[in-house]
């Protein structure tokens, strides 16, 4: 295993079970039986690290191949809802502390932007996709691709923080079912198909 995932495994576990607010870099190197300067070699601070964390090691909608197009556009919906689903019940211990230290958040907000991370990529992910479908006559053109993924981010987020709040770290990840529930209940509504489904 080269160094890199060593590091990446050790943080994954630490941030898990710490936190990002809590979870130190001196700490990742120790579990990953590296000095703190060949972390920094691999990783340029914390944050950078974060992120590795978050786009390599948890699943998410931003590592699905979706393509307009293809397949059916409530069933691609429901694969990105359901990667959401998961990504966020598994960051939520990562990232919850932050909201109670206004200091670390704005300097973690400052460090996200500047490496091109942050929650609204998100909604990005899905509205960029709608708005394929929307170029290719698959949804309605009066649908709004950025509400839409908003609504759906939204309640992808809120569901997650339930289950986790009611199950705890432990919590099993939450079935495709609740998934294509959410996107029946949110977006089909506003989602008026151009083409029967399937087509």
């Amino acid at each position: 295993m080269s160094t890199r995932e060593r590091i990446l495994d050790a943080a994954e576990e630490i941030l898990r079970t710490r936190g990002v607010a809590v979870a130190t870099t001196k700490e990742i190197a120790l579990a990953a039986k590296v000095s703190e300067p060949t972390l920094y070699k691999y990783f340029d601070d914390k944050e950078r690290l974060l992120l590795a964390v978050l786009k390599e090691r948890l699943p998410g909608p931003a590592r699905l191949t979706v393509r307009p197009g293809v397949g059916d556009v409530e069933d691609n919906l429901t694969e990105l809802a359901h990667a959401a689903l998961t990504f966020y019940q598994q960051s939520i211990p990562m990232l919850g502390a932050l909201l109670a230290d206004p200091k670390r958040m704005a300097a973690h907000r400052v460090a996200m932007n500047r490496h091109g991370g942050g929650p609204d990529k998100a909604i990005a992910i899905f509205a960029n996709y709608l708005q394929a479908e929307q170029t290719i006559d698959r949804i309605s053109p009066d649908a709004d691709p950025n509400a839409i993924a908003s609504l759906l981010i939204g309640a992808c987020f809120h569901t997650a923080f339930l289950r986790y709040y009611s199950e705890g770290p432990d919590a099993t990840t939450a079935p495709r079912a609740s998934a294509e529930a959410l996107v029946q209940a949110v977006v089909r509504p506003l989602l008026p198909l151009t083409a029967p489904r399937g087509q």
